[in-house]
């Protein structure tokens, strides 16, 4: 009797960095850091101020160059490749700050979300792709609860709308892997509510990486957890290992986390 062929999955990592630097003169921010992330993946870099997650980030997305190892996105090199590139890869991020415009309605911040990925340009002349894109933006608009927002210009939404435009823009751009820096910061925890169940809601042909000081938001949404202390990693594991992890506890959450 023959055996059914077993389905081959690739094993090959979404994001692979190996050694990676960034250094501000005499300031190592972020030093010799090894991290690989599954596709699929839902991982949460945690820290405090000044551990070095934004600026790990801004390497990453190709914001700010390494000044010494490899980072491999998707299977290809891209540690010397500029933003643009990664992003039409498929590399999709918020900021800490929104970089949003403020005198824009939300569909259009989201339509030109979806525009610029592609590299389009803006024409007089509505045609076909523009209303793929214009759907696009719908559809990334429903995804995160603002669709009632969608003719309001931004300027006149609340933080928390604004948050949910900033993680509606990177979706826009129909990305396979996702980094959020701060996406709860400054919610109200109803607002806090609404992100979390948003995250969980992705599907896995997202993979998602957050830097988030809340930890609720953080142990709820990420499978695995990596801590930075000083610009280096120096824990990695289940949200539970790292509850029960005394370095952490030492460092960063105290001892309310310690029994929840």
């Amino acid at each position: 009797m023959t055996e059914a062929p077993v389905e081959s999955r690739s094993t090959e990592p979404t994001l692979r960095l190996r050694g990676v630097g960034r250094r501000f003169g005499g300031l190592h921010a972020v030093s010799k850091v090894d991290l690989e992330i599954a596709p699929g993946e839902r991982r949460a870099i945690l820290g405090p101020n000044g551990a070095g997650k934004t600026t790990l980030f801004n390497v990453i997305a190709g914001d700010l160059p390494a000044t010494s190892g490899r980072i491999e996105l998707f299977g290809r090199n891209v540690t010397n490749a500029p933003a643009r590139t990664r992003a039409k890869l498929g590399l999709a991020r918020s900021y800490q700050q929104s970089r949003l415009f403020l005198n824009l309605t939300v569909e259009d911040c989201l339509y030109l979300s979806a525009l610029g990925v592609e590299r389009g340009h803006l024409r007089p002349v509505i045609t076909r792709r523009d209303s793929v894109l214009r759907d696009r933006a719908h559809e990334a608009a429903r995804r995160v609860a603002i669709s009632d927002k969608l003719g309001e210009t931004i300027a006149s939404l609340s933080h928390g709308e604004h948050r949910q435009v900033a993680v509606a823009m990177a979706l826009a751009s129909r990305p396979r892997m996702l980094m959020l820096d701060e996406p709860a910061s400054g919610l109200s925890r109803g607002e806090r509510q609404l992100l979390t169940d948003l995250l969980l809601d992705l599907g896995r042909e997202i993979t998602l990486i957050v830097i988030e000081h809340d930890m609720d938001v953080a142990f709820r949404v990420a499978e695995s957890v990596t801590m930075m202390h000083e610009g280096r990693v120096i824990v990695e594991g289940t949200p539970d290992e790292i509850r029960a992890n005394e370095l952490v506890h030492e460092l960063y959450l105290g001892m309310a986390h310690r029994n929840e």
